[in-house]
C-alpha cells in the first residue's frame, strides 16, 4: 500500500476530506506514514473522535498493510 492508496481511502470514507501522505522517515518505508487530514466532517467533533474517523477509514489497512502512522486533523479554515 503507497501513500496515494492511503489518501484515496480517507478521502473516499470521510466527506469532503482532503488527506495528504508521506512518509517521514524512509521514502522507501512503505509502511510508516505521516497523515494529515482536513475535513468540514471534523466540526465539532473531539481530537479522539476525530482520529478515530481516520481509523474507522482506514480499517483493516491499519492492522495489515499499516505499520503506523502520526495523524494530523483539522477543519478547512
Amino acid at each position: 500500500m503507497d501513500a496515494e492508496e492511503v489518501e484515496a481511502l480517507i478521502e473516499a470514507e470521510i466527506p469532503d476530506a482532503t488527506a495528504t501522505v508521506t512518509t517521514p522517515r524512509d521514502p522507501d518505508d512503505d509502511k510508516h506514514y505521516a497523515v494529515d487530514v482536513v475535513s468540514p466532517a471534523f466540526e465539532g467533533k473531539s481530537l479522539v473522535d476525530q482520529h478515530q474517523l481516520v481509523h474507522d477509514a482506514l480499517g483493516e489497512h491499519l492492522t495489515r498493510d499499516i505499520h503506523a502512522i502520526e495523524l494530523t486533523t483539522s477543519t478547512p479554515e
